[in-house]
């Protein structure tokens, strides 16, 4: 779990920590970017901490000071640790889990001037001692994967245009190391961006994929978000086509255009060593801005449309790719599989056979199929007292699937209320349909959304502009539903291979007796 800067509301947040690591928990780690400490009179109850007369409920790291006022209370760490499960990683450098995780850090603020050095600030060869320690380990600089997660309490240059005090050091730093999640502070803003592709370089041929959160502040009273949870499997376990694989909301890296000074534009070898890998920090970013209005020929070859490889499809039964340990029940059209990142131990997945767009071309064998398999899913679910919710999201994806999941019954009437809810939060008019009763019964051509709700109700939309690619997980995660927003995108929620074996074994017993396929 990552949080914003707390500012010292100590009580709260330790609070907090306790109550959503027992209610989604345990987390193996709690990393806090910004401003930990502060003036808030919550400061006092860290003395009952450190008397061991209370005890935080995970491991807490948290970046240095970025002010001369907060260095105070960093005086007296031994060794890093603060307090039992409070510990200070340091002004720079990679945190190594037990489980593998490497995570990256620079601690404070740039420096605002070359003479400048202290606890609060970080200088060109702070970056460079951080990248150097990413690259120490591999001995061929040809197969570099990158890091896990990159903290920063600043914000890099180049995101997102109304930034306070941005650094062209972060962006450079995160360009460099190619984390595949970067979380920063300072800014009282929460924003998330798209996963932008890193592109190759000297130090790797891949190109690896990185996530930007930039997280609110602790408490904040406007409620945006200042808190981040995620399952993360080490990059170094991760299988290479895991890493490279192609998301449908990517976006370029938002460094890219950022000038680099040349190799041979250094007078001094060691001027070189250190400045070759920089931004030039004196040019304005003209052609970042300006982007869009570019006369390059050849941007529209950059930006090509990207095509579909069914061998390589994720759901095709026969492709290589696809992950069979995941699979539950087989039929003739179809096959019910546990959903990737699932929300529970019950989110399942139907999903076709042979490669098929959505379930509006299925034919008339096929979608008997289909409901054979929805009715005995929503028996399933009705002896555990559930009711079932299938979605379809034909839009984006080029494989049919339709996500079901069981809903306590106490609470299932509320998803009528949250898709509207979430419908007018995204601007997204929803529909009421008949139910549906034969593939003629939804759009033919086009991207649409599909829910079937537990009382027969449909709710269809073809207005798919700016659709959210994780709509139907949000209205399943929302606080008056599951209460587990952390989850809903998918990537989040990734367990280990074993874990999936053991949710996959466990739920292919209990289906056992609904499972016409055996």
């Amino acid at each position: 779990m990552v949080c914003g800067d707390v500012r010292g509301k100590l009580k709260s947040f330790f609070a907090r920590i306790e109550n959503v690591n027992k209610k989604s928990g345990p987390f193996d780690l709690v990393l806090c970017v910004g401003d930990f400490f502060g003036t808030s009179a919550e400061m006092e109850v860290l003395q009952d901490y450190k008397r061991n007369s209370k005890t935080i409920s995970a491991p807490v790291y948290i970046l240095g000071p970025t002010r001369k006022d907060l260095a105070q209370h960093y005086f007296d760490t031994q060794d890093g640790d603060i307090c039992t499960n409070l510990s200070y990683l340091g002004k720079r450098g990679v945190y190594t889990t037990s489980g593998g995780l490497k995570i990256a850090y620079l601690s404070g603020s740039s420096q605002q001037s070359a003479t400048e050095s202290n606890e609060w600030s970080y200088s060109k060869a702070d970056a460079i001692a951080v990248r150097d320690s990413c690259l120490a380990s591999k001995a061929n600089m040809g197969d570099f994967r990158g890091i896990d997660i990159l903290l920063t309490s600043q914000w890099p240059f180049g995101m997102q245009e109304k930034v306070k005090e941005s650094c062209k050091l972060v962006s450079w730093l995160a360009n460099a190391v190619k984390p595949r999640y970067h979380f920063c502070g300072l800014n009282d803003e929460f924003y998330e961006s798209p996963p932008y592709r890193n592109l190759p370089d000297k130090n790797t041929q891949m190109e690896l994929a990185t996530r930007f959160v930039g997280l609110a502040s602790f408490g904040n009273p406007e409620k945006k978000k200042h808190i981040y949870a995620l399952s993360i499997t080490p990059v170094e376990k991760m299988r290479v086509l895991e890493l490279i694989q192609k998301t449908t909301d990517e976006i370029a890296s938002p460094y890219q255009n950022l000038s680099l000074l040349a190799e041979g534009d250094r007078q001094n070898a060691d001027e070189q060593r250190d400045d070759q890998y920089f931004y030039d920090m004196s040019t304005r970013d003209d052609g970042r801005r300006n982007k869009r209005r570019s006369n390059d020929p050849n941007q529209a070859q950059k930006r090509a449309r990207p095509t579909f490889d069914q061998e390589q499809c994720w759901f095709c039964l026969s492709a290589g790719s696809i992950e069979k340990h995941l699979i539950i029940s087989v039929g003739e059209h179809f096959y019910l599989a546990l959903a990737k990142g699932p929300i529970t131990e019950t989110h399942i997945l139907i999903l076709s056979i042979t490669h098929i767009q959505c379930a509006a071309l299925l034919s008339e064998p096929q979608w008997g199929e289909l409901v054979r398999f929805k009715q005995a899913l929503t028996q399933f679910y009705a002896d555990r007292e559930q009711k079932v919710f299938f979605y379809e999201r034909n839009f984006k994806t080029g494989h049919l699937q339709i996500n079901a999941i069981g809903i306590d019954e106490n609470v299932a009437w509320k998803i009528a209320h949250v898709l509207e809810d979430k419908g007018e939060e995204y601007s997204v008019q929803l529909e009421k349909v008949p139910k549906l009763t034969a593939p003629s019964d939804l759009p033919e051509r086009g991207p649409y959304f599909v829910a079937e709700l537990p009382d027969e109700t449909v709710m269809l939309t073809r207005q798919m502009k700016g659709f959210p690619l994780h709509f139907g997980r949000e209205v399943i995660c929302a606080d008056n539903l599951l209460n587990c927003e952390e989850k809903a995108d998918w990537r989040q929620c990734n367990g280990t291979k074993e874990e999936e074996d053991e949710m996959v074994k466990n739920f292919r017993e209990s289906f056992k007796p609904y499972d016409f396929t055996v």
